[in-house]
């Protein structure tokens, strides 16, 4: 039997490509989290996750004392049972940030590690749906930059083919208002536009930003409160015929049923590292699925092209470079389509000297707990 016989841990840390603002906090380095599993025939996998710039050192403690340990002599072809097995090895910090954001470094390189084994590509392992899908740009809709610059973006995305655009807003009312006008104007009703509060409101504030946002047309109101108000969520919901999109600070397939269970969302935003891996996140696809809700994740786009390549129900990917230091080629993006890797694994092209160079550490466990 094949098993794992080693392990390797680093941690890289990594510049935003431009000032990322929200209206609660500042995207201040991307410290990401690296593990490369290697199997006793000679197979490779690698596997990612990320934070904001906080946690990263606590994520590499807990891949370095309590879960890569217990991955050596397993069968790295069991991917499901190995995530089971390691929540259940935390079960005292589950379910929170950390523990997911180090489950999903592991479960993304056994991923990895089996597509390369069987010579396919994520996003046809995982359901192979389709082999494309819709752009819609955030990297320039930060809440700090101005209006002309927000128009500019949009209109340069536009122009490119992008099909739509994200604006931060937790700005005055009336401010978020004259630069949502000046974005649709300058862009026409065609064009798409996805508004995120990064859950800055109170219920009554953000019902009555959604009478704002019904009057310029937006595709969603994404995390219009804190992430574990479900039942002010399903107020808002009802109050509203905005679309209302939850799920980035969401960290169990159980917090995306609650949501959906009781009406609270139409659109759900689960995201790899935050989910725990793959592994959940295509549970959460198939059960927003089975609720006739679309999956648009977030972040990680050079991962998530594959995975909505992979299910029937994600008609978004979310553009944001992240791993530009870190990899050989980007995202094939054109007329605002993107398509996923046909390269056997992830579909993520690595620089391996760039990642040797800009690593932090590099812990090595090859021995049974």
């Amino acid at each position: 039997m094949t098993t794992i016989d080693r392990v390797e841990i680093g941690l890289v840390n990594l510049e935003p490509k431009v000032l990322r603002t929200d209206a609660i906090q500042t995207f201040e380095v991307q410290e990401t989290p690296v593990v490369t599993v290697y199997d006793s025939d000679g197979g490779v996998g690698i596997g990612y996750s990320y934070t904001i710039g906080s946690g990263g050192p606590s994520v590499i403690a807990l891949l370095e004392k309590t879960l890569a340990p217990a991955l050596i002599g397993r069968d790295p072809a069991c991917i499901g049972g190995i995530w089971y097995d390691l929540l259940r090895r935390t079960n005292a910090t589950s379910v929170g940030a950390i523990t997911s954001l180090a489950l999903a470094a592991i479960d993304t390189a056994l991923w990895d590690l089996s597509c390369r084994r069987a010579g396919q590509p994520l996003w046809k392992a995982a359901g192979g749906a389709r082999d494309h899908v819709e752009v819609y740009s955030t990297e320039g809709g930060w809440l700090h930059l101005d209006q002309g610059a927000l128009i500019e973006d949009a209109v340069e995305k536009k122009q490119a083919g992008f099909k739509g655009a994200k604006l931060k807003i937790g700005r005055p009312g009336h401010e978020d208002a004259a630069r949502l006008n000046g974005v649709r104007k300058a862009a026409g009703d065609d064009f798409q536009i996805m508004t995120d509060a990064n859950q800055a409101f109170s219920l009554s504030e953000a019902i009555r930003r959604a009478s704002i946002l019904e009057d310029h047309g937006v595709a969603w109101f994404e995390e219009p409160l804190p992430a574990d108000r479900v039942r002010a969520h399903t107020a808002l919901a009802q109050s509203t015929n905005v679309p209302i999109a939850v799920g980035e600070s969401m960290y169990s397939l159980s917090q995306f049923n609650e949501y959906l269970a009781n009406d609270a969302a139409s659109i759900v935003q689960a995201d790899v590292a935050r989910i725990g891996g793959i592994t959940p996140w295509l549970k959460v696809a198939a059960l927003a699925e089975a609720y006739g809700v679309a999956i648009c994740p977030h972040f990680l786009m050079e991962l998530h092209v594959s995975l909505v390549c992979a299910v029937p129900n994600a008609p978004w990917l979310e553009y944001i470079p992240q791993l530009d230091a870190i990899t050989q080629s980007e995202v094939e993006i054109r007329d605002g389509i993107a398509r996923p890797s046909n390269a056997p694994g992830l579909g993520i092209d690595w620089d391996h000297d760039a990642l040797r160079r800009l690593s932090d550490l590099a812990l090595v466990v090859d021995s049974p707990v």
